[in-house]
C-alpha cells in the first residue's frame, strides 16, 4: 500500500464478519474472506430499505498495538436505530467482539501511525424475504473494513460548504436521528449539485422553518463565537454523532461553554469559526459557507480552536495522549 497517498476509497481488507439472526436470536458469528453475499430478491433491505450501518476506526499506536475509539457508543447507537426500524440488534458485547475480530483479522491493513486508519463498517440488514410491508423474518449483521485516509479530497484544508434550502436531509418524525441506510441516497442529488459548483459539501436546514442549521451530508456542525461553541440539538432529525459527543466533552474540559440548541442560519454571519465532526471527517475546519449567493468566511489555521480540538481528539484516538476518559479499547 502507498500509505502516503491513502484517500477515502474502498480497498477491501481480507476478512469480514457475519452473524445471522432469526426469531430475535443471533447465532454465533464467523469470519470469512471478504466477498459477495447472497440475498433474496424479496429481502427486507432491498425492498423496503430496512437497514442500518455504523462507522468506526481502528488505529495503530506507535508500539504497534491496535486501538478502537468508543465502540460501545456505536453499539448503543445501533440498538437505538434498530428499535426505530423494528429490527433485533446484537448486544453491546456481541457488537464489540465482532468489531475486534474484524480488526484483528485485518491487522495488516491498519496503516502505520499517522498514515490513516482502518475504517470499520458494521451493517445490520433485513435479509429475510418479505412481500407485504412488514419487518423481515431474518436479519444479518455484517462487519467489513477498509484502510482510509482523509474523507474530503481537501485533506485538512478548510471546507467550502453550500447551504441547501431546496432539498432536506430529514423531517420531524422521520428516521433522521438514526443511522438508517435510507437517509443517505436522498442527499446524493444535493451533494452532486454542490460539488459541480465547486463546493465541498452541503449544509442542510430544518424542513419546517427552513432557517435553522441541521447537518452536513455526513457529519455534524459546530459554530464558535467568543467562548461559546454551539451545535444543533439532536431532537430527532439530527444524528447523535459519537465524534460530536466527544468534542462536546473535550471543549467543555478546555473551558468553553458548549450549547446544544436551535441555531438560525443567520448566526453564521457572526461566527468566528465553523467546523464539522464525524467518524470519517474527524474534526474538519470550514473556511466558507455560501447562502443565497452570499459567501461567509471563517477563521482557520494552526491557531484555531478547531485545530486544537482536532489535535486532542486524534491524540486520544491514536494513543499519543493519555486516555483519562475510558474511551479507547486496545485490541489484543
Amino acid at each position: 500500500m502507498d500509505w502516503d497517498n491513502l484517500g477515502f476509497g474502498l480497498t477491501p481488507a481480507d476478512y469480514m464478519y457475519t452473524m445471522k439472526c432469526s426469531n430475535d436470536y443471533f447465532e454465533k458469528g464467523r469470519l470469512s474472506r471478504y466477498g459477495k453475499i447472497e440475498l433474496s430478491p424479496s429481502s427486507g433491505v432491498l425492498n423496503y430499505g430496512q437497514g442500518l450501518f455504523e462507522g468506526m476506526k481502528a488505529y495503530r499506536k506507535e508500539d504497534g498495538q491496535l486501538i478502537l475509539f468508543r465502540p460501545d457508543q456505536n453499539a448503543t447507537r445501533l440498538q437505538t436505530g434498530a428499535e426505530r426500524m423494528c429490527m433485533p440488534s446484537p448486544s453491546i458485547d456481541q457488537f464489540i467482539d465482532a468489531v475486534k475480530q474484524t480488526a484483528l483479522a485485518n491487522k495488516r491493513w491498519v496503516p502505520p501511525p499517522g498514515k490513516g486508519s482502518l475504517y470499520i463498517r458494521p451493517l445490520l440488514v433485513g435479509s429475510g424475504p418479505i412481500l407485504g410491508l412488514a419487518p423481515a423474518p431474518e436479519y444479518t449483521f455484517l462487519v467489513f473494513a477498509s484502510p482510509v485516509g482523509n474523507y474530503f479530497k481537501e485533506g485538512l484544508a478548510p471546507l467550502n460548504l453550500y447551504v441547501e434550502d431546496e432539498f432536506h436531509r430529514a423531517t420531524p418524525g422521520g428516521a433522521g436521528g438514526v443511522k438508517a441506510i435510507s437517509n443517505y441516497a436522498p442527499v446524493l442529488k444535493a451533494i452532486s449539485r454542490a460539488k459541480n459548483r465547486g463546493f465541498s459539501d452541503v449544509l442542510y436546514l430544518d424542513s419546517v422553518n427552513k432557517k435553522n442549521l441541521e447537518e452536513v451530508s455526513s457529519c455534524n456542525i459546530f459554530i464558535l463565537k467568543g467562548n461559546i461553541i454551539s451545535t444543533p440539538a439532536t431532537s430527532g432529525t439530527i444524528l447523535a454523532g459519537i465524534t460530536r459527543k466527544s468534542i462536546i466533552e473535550i471543549a467543555s474540559d478546555y473551558g468553553f461553554q458548549v450549547e446544544e440548541r436551535t441555531i438560525p442560519v443567520d448566526e453564521l454571519l457572526e461566527a468566528d469559526e465553523v467546523f464539522c465532526t464525524g467518524t470519517a471527517v474527524v474534526v474538519a475546519p470550514v473556511g466558507s459557507i455560501t447562502y443565497r449567493g452570499k459567501r461567509i468566511e471563517f477563521k482557520t489555521g494552526a491557531q484555531s480552536v478547531c485545530r486544537e480540538l482536532y489535535s486532542t481528539l486524534v491524540g486520544i484516538q491514536t494513543g499519543l495522549i493519555k486516555d483519562n476518559k475510558g474511551w479507547t479499547f486496545e485490541i489484543n
